[in-house]
């Protein structure tokens, strides 16, 4: 009878003799599984893919060694995809046992991978399309095992040695062209390094990528750099979104990648040295980050993906802790947390970006601050938006203003629209100039009829309204674009002194540091502000300020103007150079026009901004009676007397 130590050593031995027979059996019929396997994908690129899969010779080499020549895939009546002429590869046979394929060694020699976009016809459009299983399927995705098991098998994919020569890949959408040659890429000893040539239809270059890479070990160290001088330049967007940008390296490290309790981690850093930004929607000049680096942990689950409160942002001598977080448990949350630490308000100031921040250069401040936003948006629920952010300030004051000087608005001054880049005709903001009119010589009603179109809570708040930022948000959440702001009077105020009107990244972030500045630090009176804002601000075609716009449209001086009068000039407001289209052929208000009249009117009186003795007003027609009602299309009635008995006549003849 056996022992159980001599069952062992008989299971053991069957175990080994499977496995060599397993072994010899794949040895004896490899070359024919390798044509099986080179059918079998021809097939599938054909009837899933619609294109041409050709391997002009495969044979195997050694036990796990695999040699193609002359790979080509080509969409049917679109350009080849990729095209290699030879390739030579080794797979690990244990994990190929088990359905898992593992790389150990790739050598490629002359070959190219290219995308192109002909008029619609993009050769790599059949392979964007979703599985049809995916598209069907109820079932929530697990983030955490789905990323996983596609960051398990790009990193098998990825040989421990690799060897590469004149490797191109190359784009071309529609005329728009860049294409990498990477001329030489060699992964040895876990030691990468590189020589890549760039060129586009605009530049080219020659770049370097070196450092550690070990995909088995999911870690890896890289830096990327320019072998010429100058900065490395992003190829391709230039062209095709009207973005230029340019860095001097790119450091990206993976330390950790781990999945354990259902939660996949994943942490490392990443690095980016003089990095310049230049597009019309972000800023007139070149914006330069010089020294930024993000510390990240990003976890995800089975129903959330995050950036974890751990992570640290920084750029220049700002330092601040980020939480994003996208959640699927019941509704789709997306959330948004900001923490900057206590520093100096001067650290901050110098760190700014160049180009982004113009106007506060040569800006001097002493003081701390730090700094928390919080923001969530339910999907499922819109109104139920978290914006919450708090600033908290010691010894904060500003010594030295640069460019926009904010004590400017207390003295005279020359003011000069700026419309579609070109400088209007002077304005002084002062007594010398006869059409300035001090506030108390404006009519009452215009004060609170503007206020209540403008901005209703002007004299509590400080530059901002909270809840008007809500819901703008939601509602360019909802639309996905810019469809609503939130403007105060404060923020147009500075937007027409200090900047410009054009709608860029650069003007709305320096708007709101200016108007908290202004704002926060008791620099200029609200009554002050006010009236710096009804003397300076567009009211028609070449019309500024109120003591010009009475006259343009009443002959009237500003304090003379009634109750209707004031109400009409804060509705055209947004837009001044459109007036005419208030009224109507016969020079009377649109039906619109005057529907919109009676809902402010009866909601200044709810708020009790007008009396009981106001209300005359309402039943009084709006009637031009300045230079601007030569603007109006009014049609000039036939008044000629007719014979009655002459048509008569006249028809019976």
């Amino acid at each position: 009878m056996k022992t159980g130590k001599q069952k062992i050593i008989l299971v053991a031995k069957i175990v080994v003799a499977f496995i060599a027979i397993a072994v010899i059996g794949i040895f004896s019929f490899r070359e024919t599984l390798l044509q099986q396997i080179i059918a079998k994908t021809t097939t599938k690129m054909e009837v899933d893919y619609n294109s041409r899969f050709l391997v002009k010779k495969a044979s195997f080499e050694g036990l796990s060694g695999i040699n193609l020549t002359d790979i080509t895939l080509v969409p049917h009546n679109a350009d080849t995809l990729f095209k290699i002429q030879k390739m030579r590869t080794s797979v690990n046979i244990w994990r190929l046992l088990v359905g898992d394929v593992q790389l150990g060694t790739l050598e490629i020699k002359n070959g190219f991978v290219q995308l192109t976009k002909k008029g619609e016809v993009k050769n790599f459009a059949a392979f964007l399309k979703r599985n049809k299983d995916e598209e069907n399927t109820t079932n929530k995705r697990d983030y955490a095992a789905f990323a996983y098991r596609i960051i398990s098998r790009v990193l098998n994919l990825i040989p421990t040695d690799m060897d590469v020569e004149n490797l191109k890949f190359k784009l071309d959408d529609n005329g728009k062209k860049a294409t990498i040659d990477i001329k030489k890429l060699v992964l040895a000893n876990k030691e990468l390094e590189t020589s890549i040539h760039v060129k586009t239809n605009t530049f080219a270059q020659r770049w370097k990528i070196k450092g550690f890479a070990d995909p088995r070990n999911k870690k890896a160290d890289i830096r990327f750099f320019n072998i010429d001088t100058g900065a490395i330049k992003v190829p391709y967007f230039d062209e095709r979104y009207k973005l230029i940008s340019s860095f001097d390296s790119i450091r990206l490290n993976v330390e950790n990648i781990d999945k354990s309790g259902g939660e996949l981690h994943i942490d490392g850093f990443a690095s980016i040295a003089n990095l310049k930004i230049n597009h019309a929607k972000i800023a007139r000049k070149d914006v330069l980050i010089k020294n930024s680096r993000f510390d990240y942990r990003l976890l995800l689950s089975s129903d959330f993906v995050s950036v974890d409160s751990s992570s640290t942002v920084q750029f220049n001598k700002v330092k601040f802790h980020p939480y994003l977080a996208y959640e699927t448990e019941e509704d789709t949350i997306y959330k948004l947390k900001v923490n900057i630490p206590k520093m100096k308000a001067q650290d901050f100031i110098s760190s700014l970006p160049d180009g982004l921040f113009t106007h506060f250069q040569g800006m001097e401040a002493e003081g701390t601050f730090d700094y928390n936003l919080d923001f969530k948006y339910n999907k499922n629920k819109p109104n139920d938006l978290v914006f919450n952010n708090n600033l908290k300030k010691e010894n904060l004051k500003i010594t030295k203003y640069g460019e926009a000087n904010l004590n400017k608005l207390n003295g005279e001054f020359i003011y000069r629209a700026i419309i579609q880049d070109v400088l209007q005709r002077p304005i002084l903001v002062g007594a010398a100039n006869s059409n300035y009119t001090p506030l108390d010589q404006i009519s009452p009603y215009l004060r609170k009829c503007v206020l209540t179109t403008e901005d209703p809570s002007f004299f509590s708040h400080h530059g901002f309204i909270n809840e008007a930022f809500k819901q703008s948000i939601v509602k360019n959440i909802r639309t996905k674009k810019f469809s609503r702001g939130a403007s105060t009077i404060s923020m147009q105020l500075i937007k027409n002194v200090f900047l410009t009107r054009e709608k860029t990244l650069s003007r709305k972030l320096e708007e709101i540091l200016l108007v908290y500045i202004l704002e926060n630090n008791r620099i200029v009176s609200k009554e002050r502000m006010l009236e710096v804002y009804f003397n300076i601000i567009e009211w028609g075609p070449n019309v500024y300020g109120i003591g010009e716009a009475s006259q343009f449209y009443f002959q009237k001086p500003p304090a003379d103007l009634t109750f209707n009068e004031c109400l009409y000039l804060a509705r055209i407001i947004p837009s001044p150079k459109k007036f005419m289209y208030q009224f109507n052929d016969e020079g009377n208000l649109r039906e619109s026009a005057a529907q919109q009249v009676s809902y402010l009117t009866n909601l200044m009186i709810r708020r009790g901004l007008l009396t009981i003795d106001d209300t005359i007003f309402k039943s009084q027609p709006t009637i031009l009676t300045g230079p601007a009602k030569s603007y109006l299309n009014i049609k000039v009635k036939d008044t000629t007397v007719v014979d009655s008995l002459l048509v008569k006549e006249e028809f019976e003849f």
